[in-house]
């Protein structure tokens, strides 16, 4: 028997939560309504908390598991918080040929966030992706949109100096 999901502790502001109903209102009898409101509910929040997919399972009658299968299958979506500083290296074919890895190691170990993550200031946040469509600059990274290029480690502090 399954058990029926009925109070959702709820950790964001009421005004993002009243923002997330109503994005849940306006799709949910729309089929294949659930990127629009997973896409959503990620730019409320930033990311898309258990708390905010709960509700959603609620509202929208999915279950909790079809809802996180989306979220984790489709790599826009994160399930952490970002930092304010937001660094994408890319470990497509290309890039880790010539040295993405490498930029990804060097960037954990400059931010204390060795395998990715976010700081605990908040400030930073690291994570690996695939291509970005950038090839012919590899290796590229991304720090809030901002795509660098031909990079090696050694130009990793002075990015990483630019948003200090």
């Amino acid at each position: 028997m399954k058990k029926k999901l009925t109070t959702v502790e709820f950790h964001g502001t009421k005004e993002q939560e009243a923002k997330l109903l109503e994005i849940i209102e306006k799709y949910k009898d729309t089929k294949g309504a659930m990127m629009p409101i997973l896409q959503q509910t990620q730019e409320v929040y930033g990311y898309l908390p258990v708390e905010a997919m709960q509700i959603i399972a609620r509202e929208t009658g999915k279950p909790i598991e079809e809802i996180f299968g989306i979220a984790t299958f489709y790599s826009q979506f994160s399930l952490n918080p970002k930092g304010a500083v937001s660094i994408a290296v890319c470990l497509g074919t290309a890039c880790y040929v010539k040295g993405s890895g490498d930029l990804y190691n060097k960037l954990g170990e400059v931010l204390g966030l060795e395998g990715g993550g976010t700081s605990s200031d908040g400030k930073f946040s690291l994570e690996a992706t695939r291509c970005i469509g950038a090839c012919g600059l590899a290796p590229v990274l991304t720090v809030n949109g901002n795509v660098y290029g031909r990079l090696t480690t050694a130009d990793i502090e002075g990015i990483i100096a630019e948003y200090r």
